[in-house]
């Protein structure tokens, strides 16, 4: 079902002390800044070049603080590595990225706060919002202000809709992720299937999509579904709820400290089936919080690997990753593939930069190859082009694919 690949994690110290540091590198180099630079984060000038370039300015608003800070953290730092190395470029293309970010603490009125601040302070386009609702939030004010929306991280599904013309998605749809979560149920002969869900904007939307694809394929419905709070342990109806109805696998749409309680519950109360997850979990903090207990849990990815060198996008992060303190990272890896795909639309758009041109690039950027990887930006809801791979982990941390 699986083949062993030779990947293994980082030892938990080490996990907690790169991320340490990132978050002092993401914060202390926005406060450092001079002038509006100052509220966010200033990649470096252009030094190489001596002809004009025009800057382009990427507004971020991540949860760098608080329950899903290891997930912006991470994915924030990969698209502020690929900025810093296309600035550090000899040759210029003509213009220059500049990212700005701010930490919404995975609150969704911050985030939109963060979104109008952005845009009121110079910001082109407003790039890489993590969170369900946070990309609601800031989804919407782009709207209002005629902003394009560019790669959020788990947005919902109905932001992929046509209406949302602004709104431009790097990473597969939750419909995408939970077929192929389903299919693979299918497959092993699983129809006794349940859903566990984080009680917010993301835990309804991933429930609203393994539901839709299961009416879709003719499968049988849910056995049963409960909602937890977010990021916390307090699992316990869910789990005395869902053990009774005995599914054969449980796909689970949480955040890694609440998938790692209900884990640890549904296991000790004697379940023995199959755990899946949506890739918003992140796999490094799910397996820093449940060490050897991660073994033959199921997890969603959207990206390659991000040790498998083989795939040249992989390649290329993995050169910027040796000369920085990062470690790879599935998000890290991503927001270092939107950083790049964002500036092959400003290179589309052409030299009189403008809103509407890149938006029009945008839309044109319809099979890129990234470096081994294609990216679709006008994907509909449902674009079964796009890679979906389902892993598993080992005790000793080793990925199966």
């Amino acid at each position: 079902m699986f083949a062993a690949i030779s990947l293994a994690f980082d030892e938990h110290s080490e996990r907690r002390r790169v991320m340490t540091m990132q978050r002092r590198t993401v914060l202390a180099t926005g406060l450092a800044a001079a002038g509006l630079a100052g509220f966010g984060i200033t990649v470096p000038a252009w030094g190489q070049t001596k002809s004009p370039t025009r800057k382009i300015v990427l507004g971020q608003s991540a949860p760098l603080t608080g329950p899903a800070s290891e997930i912006g953290l991470a994915f924030a730092a990969g698209a502020k590595l690929y900025i810093d190395t296309f600035n550090g470029r000899k040759a210029s293309p003509g213009f220059s990225l500049e990212l700005r970010q701010l930490d919404d603490g995975y609150v969704p009125a911050k985030a939109a706060a963060n979104a109008q601040k952005l845009l009121a302070e110079g910001a082109d386009v407003l790039f890489g919002f993590v969170g369900t609702a946070s990309s609601e939030a800031g989804a919407e004010i782009a709207g209002k202000e005629g902003a394009i929306f560019f790669a959020p991280f788990a947005a919902s599904d109905p932001l992929r809709d046509t209406s949302h013309a602004n709104v431009f998605h790097v990473r597969p749809s939750l419909a995408d992720e939970a077929a192929k979560m389903v299919r693979h149920c299918a497959t092993l002969g699983q129809t006794r299937i349940a859903v566990v869900a984080e009680d917010d904007a993301m835990g309804r939307a991933g429930l609203a999509a393994v539901t839709q694809v299961l009416a879709e394929n003719k499968l049988p419905p849910l056995i049963a579904s409960a909602f937890v709070p977010v990021s916390s342990d307090k699992v316990d109806a869910a789990v005395a709820s869902l053990f009774k109805s005995q599914p054969q696998a449980v796909i689970q749409v949480s955040l890694f400290n609440t998938t790692a309680a209900f884990i640890r519950k549904m296991r000790k109360a004697g379940y023995g089936g199959t755990f899946l997850n949506f890739s918003v979990v992140g796999i490094d903090p799910l397996f820093t919080a449940l060490g050897k207990e991660i073994g033959g849990v199921v997890i969603s990815q959207v990206v390659p690997s991000p040790r498998s060198s083989a795939t040249p996008i992989v390649k290329e992060y993995l050169a910027a990753i040796d000369s920085s303190d990062q470690t790879p990272s599935y998000e890290s890896l991503e927001g270092f593939i939107a950083a790049k795909t964002l500036a092959e639309a400003v290179r589309r758009s052409g030299k009189s930069f403008d809103k509407e041109s890149l938006q029009k690039a945008m839309s044109s950027v319809t099979d890129y190859d990234v470096g081994g990887f294609h990216i679709n930006l006008r994907a509909g809801v449902r674009d079964a082009a796009r890679a979906v791979d389902l892993v598993t982990i080992t005790p000793d941390g080793k990925i199966l694919r």
